[in-house]
């Protein structure tokens, strides 16, 4: 495709060189383009693609490069095109929308938003959507599906702009009907989906969360970027029982939606829940009829992530008989996920990593737990340190036994981080222990369970990597309990 195709509608300061040349990719990593390429010097939070325009020509042959309204075109390369913008990152989301041939307005794109319950719902949407017999593309924190195969292990919440738009041509090409894309703040702030056509959203809540200098400054500033997505959408699904979402019908006019929740207000209400460790049951109240659906994830907060699922696929023509076995059927690596081993221990990997998600997980398996509730976790580090205190005092009051460890903890300090949760927790418990390497807090938490304990491992989830110093170090949990029971059987230690 020519240069002046691929920046069609896209507002340019000035431009240096030919805009006929053929853009044969694009991209703003230097290091995946090839020859023809267009290269997009996003100065980010911690790197400035002006850096590395020379790499992105000499090195890998790209011969368009998009710079930023403070570039100097005096610094141009000889025999390249360059093109200046005020908004660089729309530019790219704008330009990868005309490069993949607008792929949005093929497929019914569904985007999924909110703090807590957006990966869940995704995998629920998804699951009752194949029931109705759809072919449907996920695009998420963990993977990118296109029905059961995965194309992708991914490591955000929502890609970069380009690669939403490559994955969506691709979904085209396989004929895929609707595919379901998990939305964060950051990638409305940042136009990550800026030219994506929505057929509708879903805003599952909204709570403390992603407050710090690289992110937003306040809870009202983290609202207005969720918000931006419900601005474009045709149609909506909220919830009324959060104190944030409940203003949506008030600040969004003429768009019709569908509120669900607990309280009557509401237009789809769950009543009579009934939760064990395994799975959750309960009466959906509907348009005056009553069903009843069990959810195959324990957890009263899995209700409210169903009942997004449910007002969503409907709109898509699923029936009740669909959401009934998909919520059934439905499995989400990470979330609420028991771990099986051959001690039959009661081991649950979760992504609770805020004050609500972490006292809503403790709550749901407490009553079912005969002995001691063991929860080993931390909090990442360089995020929102506020809530590390509050979540220590949660761990402490409702678990029987805290185990304080390393999460992700970036470039902070690891004890540091642990310190800040301990503040809290000591004020309700002397039940705990700090062990900073986590697999040795795991260990430590195995070794004191038995069979009719409970060991919760929130933080890490679905991740499969810690991140210390800008590095990813592989680490899977599942891997780490596995080889920590083999061991254990190995050697005949002294098992409950």
């Amino acid at each position: 495709m020519k240069l002046k195709d691929v920046l069609k509608d896209v507002e340019i300061l000035e431009s240096k060189g030919d805009l006929e040349v053929e853009i044969t990719n694009l991209g703003s990593d230097s290091r995946k383009l090839s020859y023809g390429g267009m290269f997009f010097a996003i100065k980010g939070f911690t790197l400035d693609g002006t850096e590395y325009i020379e790499n992105a020509v000499k090195e890998r042959g790209a011969v368009a490069v998009v710079v930023e309204s403070d570039f100097n075109m005096e610094n141009c390369l000889e025999g390249v095109t360059y093109i200046k913008v005020e908004n660089i990152r729309k530019t790219l989301a704008l330009s990868s929308n005309n490069f993949y041939d607008h792929p949005s307005e093929k497929l019914k794109v569904i985007g999924v938003t909110g703090t807590k319950g957006k990966t869940t719902s995704t995998f629920m949407i998804k699951s009752i959507l194949e029931k109705h017999g759809y072919k449907v593309g996920l695009i998420g924190s963990i993977a990118v599906y296109i029905g059961e195969e995965e194309l992708e292990i991914t490591d955000r919440t929502t890609p970069e702009s380009f690669v939403i738009y490559q994955y969506l041509a691709k979904m085209v090409e396989e004929k895929v009907d609707i595919v379901i894309l998990e939305v964060s703040s950051q990638a409305m702030v940042l136009d990550r989906v800026t030219g994506i056509q929505f057929a509708a959203t879903l805003f599952t809540n909204l709570t403390e969360d992603h407050i710090s200098p690289k992110e937003h400054k306040d809870m009202e500033d983290y609202f207005s970027a969720k918000l931006l997505l419900m601005k474009l959408s045709p149609y909506i699904v909220t919830t009324l029982d959060n104190e944030y979402t409940v203003r949506i019908p008030n600040l969004i006019k003429n768009t019709p939606i569908v509120t669900f929740g607990l309280t009557e207000i509401n237009d789809m209400v769950a009543k009579d829940l009934k939760p064990t460790n395994v799975a959750t049951t309960f009466t959906l109240v509907d348009q005056g009829k009553e069903e009843e659906i069990t959810v195959s994830i324990p957890g009263n907060y899995m209700v409210m992530n169903a009942l997004g699922a449910i007002g969503i696929a409907k709109h898509f023509g699923a029936t009740i008989e669909d959401c009934r076995a998909g919520l059934k059927d439905v499995n989400v690596f990470g979330r609420s996920e028991m771990v099986p081993n051959k001690l039959g221990l009661a081991i649950m990997i979760d992504y609770a990593h805020t004050p609500s998600s972490l006292e809503s997980i403790l709550s749901t398996v407490k009553p079912y737990t005969k002995g001691k509730l063991i929860c080993v976790w931390g909090v990442g580090g360089d995020r929102d340190s506020a809530k590390r205190p509050i979540m220590g005092e949660i761990s402490g009051r409702l678990a029987d036994y805290t185990v304080l460890t390393s999460d992700q903890v970036r470039t902070e300090e690891p004890i540091k981080i642990l310190r800040d949760i301990e503040a809290g927790l000591k004020k309700v418990t002397k039940q705990y222990s700090i062990i900073l390497n986590r697999t040795e807090a795991i260990r430590f938490a195995i070794y004191m369970a038995n069979p009719d304990d409970m060991i919760v491992i929130p933080g890490l989830g679905n991740d499969l990597y810690i991140e210390k110093d800008h590095v990813k170090h592989p680490y899977n949990e599942r891997v780490v309990i596995h080889d920590i029971i083999e061991e254990m059987i190995e050697n005949k230690d002294q098992i409950f």
